[in-house]
C-alpha cells in the first residue's frame, strides 16, 4: 500500500515533457484526503491541463466522503468489478498523478526503516491512477465538485525493490510507476492493452534508500515543583511591575 509520497516539486520539468502547465501550489507531502497533481483522461481522450485531485477515490454514487479513507490504492487484479472502482474503469478514467518519490517500510533488517523509492534514473515519475468527480447530494445545487483519486497497486512478490517492504507475512505490493514517456499509452490505453499495463510487464527499475522520519521533540513537561516555582517568580515579578498603594487615611 502506498500511503505518503512527494508531489512533484519539478514543475518546470513536468511542464517541459507534458506540454501543459501545472497547478502553481500544492502540497509538497500527499497523504490521504490531501489534493495532488494529476493529468487526467477520459475515454482515450487527454485533458489539456493538470490539475489537481483529492488522494482517495470518491465514487459518484457515496452519501459522503469517508470512503475515501479506504480507496486510496486499488487493486488492479479487482479494479474491473469492485463497486468503489468499476465505473471509473469502465469509462477509462485513467490518470497519473506526478511525484518525485513515494515511502514504504522496509522490514529487512532488525529494525523497520522507512524507505524513500524513486526511478533508478533519479528522473520524476508517475503513478497509473483512476479518477472520480463527486458531488454532494445533500447541498443540491450549491454542491461544488470534487475531482479525487486511486492509485492502481499490483503483486510485488518478485520485484526486486519492492518485495523488501510491509511486514513479513503480508503480501507485497506496488504502485504502477510509469516513466514520463509512458503517461501517454497508459492514458490513451483502451481496456485490453490497460490489463496489459496491469500486469506491471512494463514497470521500469527502481531503487530505495532510507528516509528514517524525523519527530519534532516534544516539550519537556515541567515537574509539579518546577511548576509551582514557575508560578512564585511570576507572582513575585508582577508584585515588583505594582506601584507602591498609598495610605488611605
Amino acid at each position: 500500500m502506498c500511503t505518503q509520497f512527494s508531489s512533484t516539486s519539478r514543475q518546470e520539468w513536468f511542464e517541459s515533457k507534458l506540454k501543459r502547465k501545472l497547478p502553481s501550489t500544492y502540497a509538497r507531502e500527499v497523504f490521504p484526503g490531501y489534493e495532488a497533481p494529476i493529468l487526467k483522461s477520459s475515454q482515450g481522450q487527454i485533458e489539456a491541463q493538470v490539475s489537481l485531485a483529492r488522494f482517495g477515490l470518491i465514487p459518484a454514487w457515496a452519501k459522503d466522503e469517508k470512503i475515501a479513507r479506504h480507496t486510496y490504492n486499488a487493486r488492479s487484479e479487482t479494479v474491473q468489478d469492485k463497486p468503489s472502482y468499476k465505473s471509473a474503469y469502465g469509462l477509462r478514467r485513467f490518470a497519473v498523478v506526478l511525484l518525485d518519490d513515494f515511502f514504504e517500510p522496509c522490514y529487512e533488517g532488525a529494525q523497520i526503516v522507512r524507505q524513500r523509492i524513486q526511478l533508478q534514473s533519479g528522473e520524476p515519475f508517475g503513478v497509473a491512477c483512476l479518477w472520480e468527480t463527486w458531488r454532494d447530494k445533500s447541498l443540491g445545487a450549491d454542491a461544488k465538485p470534487i475531482d479525487s483519486f486511486t492509485m492502481l497497486t499490483l503483486n510485488a512478490d518478485a520485484h526486486p525493490v519492492m518485495n523488501k517492504m510491509h511486514a513479513p507475512g503480508d503480501e507485497k505490493r506496488t504502485p504502477l510507476v510509469l516513466t514520463i514517456d509512458q503517461m501517454e499509452r497508459w492514458l490513451t490505453a483502451s481496456h485490453s492493452q490497460a490489463r496489459e499495463w496491469l500486469t506491471g510487464r512494463f514497470m521500469p527499475p527502481l531503487r530505495s534508500e532510507p528516509a528514517p522520519q524525523v519527530r519534532k521533540a516534544r516539550p519537556k513537561t515541567p515537574s509539579r515543583e518546577e511548576a509551582i516555582e514557575s508560578i512564585q517568580a511570576n507572582d513575585k515579578d508582577k508584585d515588583k511591575d505594582q506601584p507602591a498603594q498609598g495610605s488611605l487615611f
